[in-house]
């Protein structure tokens, strides 16, 4: 399987940011790798465009998609939903196209102030934030409780698998 990550970085500065997120592109494609073999998906191509932005920019893409009026760690678009894609699978695995899951939006300025709110690192606040996002595009959500509790359980499945702990040193 090829996994193609579209890498944008937008109203950011040049700085330890954007390095950091260099250094961890290979841990961001590993979490996409994971999620997609948690979730049986073995398609030839897949596409995921990641933008990593300020909280002033995530605030007016979240209002102006969600009406919300008010910064945000993480924003998820995907392209399909879950019965959707599923059925996409099936209708194409053999035709070789490629699958664009969606989009996702992280402020970077978010993960820097979570990681030390949470009391770890920026890398564990990085790959949990675009596993969480990943399981959005799969098509999960957590509106319900029921819901909440399976997502979290594979958000904590695939860190365990990549050995990112809550706990990491910081």
């Amino acid at each position: 399987m090829k996994i193609s990550v579209i890498y944008n970085y937008e109203d950011i500065e040049k700085s330890i940011y954007i390095d950091s997120i260099k250094d961890f592109k290979k841990d961001i494609k590993n979490c996409i790798v994971e999620c997609l073999q948690e979730e049986k998906i073995d398609t030839a191509q897949v596409h995921i465009y990641l933008k990593f932005t300020s909280n002033k920019d995530i605030k007016r893409i979240n209002n102006e998609f969600r009406q919300v009026d008010k910064e945000t760690d993480v924003l998820s678009f995907p392209m399909y939903e879950r019965d959707d894609l599923d059925q996409y699978i099936k209708e194409n695995e053999t035709k070789q196209i490629p699958l664009i899951l969606g989009d996702i939006v992280i402020s970077i300025e978010k993960v820097q102030q979570q990681a030390k709110e949470y009391g770890h690192t920026f890398k564990r606040e990085l790959i949990y934030l675009v596993t969480h996002s990943m399981f959005h595009l799969l098509g999960y959500d957590h509106m319900i409780e029921e819901d909440k509790k399976i997502m979290r359980e594979k958000e904590e499945s695939i860190l365990e698998k990549l050995e990112i702990s809550r706990h990491m040193e910081v």
